[in-house]
């Protein structure tokens, strides 16, 4: 019969005992997204925009300026800017347009205001929003205004979310 052994060596660990199990992974891979549809043939995710106004299928821009008197001339810098990227120009009275939107909004108070230029069957949408909540409403002079300034469409919605001014203008070719 064997003895066991007590010397130092015969009690140390074989270096493969216990054995090396690989870490966890640090994040665990993520489901791909589900691709049910929703309500009236809508998929899932895009039922969130329901309701608001989505941009698809044209070209878009949009930008963040503050809420300041020298707005109207950065905006106009910005779209001019844009539309000659996209190879496109505007009307003369572009210029003027941008500055009545974005004035318009400026007046509500705030701290910022969004533009948004869209481009679309040769014209171009332009939508200035003040953040500013329940703005108060104002006469009846903008709309006029804008169809002087040689606006095809244009409109005024005063939301929770602020006054939102648009219109749209024919591009020159």
């Amino acid at each position: 019969m064997e003895t066991p052994r007590t010397d130092p060596e015969a009690i140390k660990p074989r270096p493969d005992y216990p054995p090396k199990t690989p870490p966890p992974p640090k994040k665990p891979p993520s489901p791909p997204p589900p691709q049910t549809q929703g309500a009236a043939d809508v998929p899932v995710r895009l039922q969130a925009f329901r309701g608001r106004r989505v941009m698809a299928n044209r070209q878009g821009a949009a930008w963040s300026l503050e809420c300041q008197p020298w707005a109207g001339k950065k905006a106009v810098a910005v779209v001019t800017e844009r539309l000659t990227q996209w190879g496109l120009r505007g009307p003369k009275t572009l210029d003027e347009v941008v500055r009545f939107l974005v004035a318009t909004v400026v007046q509500d108070g705030g701290r910022n205001v969004s533009l948004h230029l869209a481009e679309q069957n040769r014209q171009a949408l332009i939508m200035a929003l003040s953040h500013r909540p329940r703005p108060a409403e104002r006469g009846g002079t903008v709309l006029p205004r804008l169809h002087e300034l040689g606006a095809v469409s244009c409109g005024t919605e005063v939301t929770d979310d602020g006054r939102q001014v648009w219109a749209v203008l024919d591009l020159v070719f």
